[in-house]
């Protein structure tokens, strides 16, 4: 386990303990954010914890371009029942994420630190938003980091049943129309599994990834566009 001081370095991500945790301590500056998701590493930690870094040997994905929306999903889409929008009111749906009730999770781990970080990155075009409104009210969506070719979804929420699934789908739809080649889902839960994420090996991540920085690199794209 590696204890972070203010230099902006994260340690190889094959370095992390057996649960997937790679660091601790450090700071949720704009820099060490980009730093962190750029190396495949996100922050997650409890109100009461220091600042837990992790890269899980498996990594819970969705791959956009084979993507398959499940009948009753379309069904829903076709309804018209929700309005979306993307970035509206990114932070809105952030503090929504916050303080929705979750089953088997006492506290949440968006702290307001998270919130005033993530909304900067959000100001600076990269970390992005997926809105659902009904009757002029935002009653889903979710946030995420926006790498160029690979999206790191954070959280999502519902007010209303199906509403984080539309959002959910309409971002792998655009992510797919896009070319971007994964979504990450970070860690495993039923309900990712449910709307159609899978694990793939770190390794395997890591390689998608580093493969998106020669991409930059040979485009000349600044990251997050």
């Amino acid at each position: 386990m590696y204890f972070l001081t203010k230099e902006l370095y994260f340690p190889p991500v094959d370095e992390a303990s057996i649960e997937g945790v790679l660091a601790i301590g450090g700071d949720l500056s704009i820099e060490r954010l980009l730093l962190a998701y750029r190396s495949g590493i996100f922050p997650w930690f409890n109100e009461d914890e220091p600042i837990l870094w992790w890269s899980p040997s498996e990594r819970m994905v969705v791959v956009p371009s084979i993507y398959k929306v499940s009948k009753s999903i379309r069904n829903l889409l076709n309804q018209n029942k929700f309005q979306i929008t993307f970035n509206q009111n990114f932070r809105e749906v952030i503090t929504n994420c916050q303080q929705v009730e979750r089953k088997e999770q006492d506290g949440t781990w968006i702290t307001e630190d998270i919130i005033e970080s993530y909304t900067k990155l959000h100001e600076m075009g990269i970390a992005k938003s997926v809105e659902v409104w009904q009757n002029d009210e935002i009653v889903g969506g979710l946030y995420g980091v926006d790498l160029g070719h690979i999206f790191c979804g954070e959280s999502m929420f519902s007010k209303l049943p199906n509403a984080s699934k539309v959002a959910f789908v309409t971002l792998v739809n655009y992510l797919k129309e896009n070319n971007y080649k994964l979504l990450d889902c970070q860690v495993h839960n039923d309900h990712l599994e449910k709307l159609g994420a899978f694990e793939v090996s770190r390794e395997t991540f890591m390689k998608v990834l580093k493969s998106v920085e020669i991409n930059f690199a040979s485009s000349n794209l600044p990251h997050g566009h």
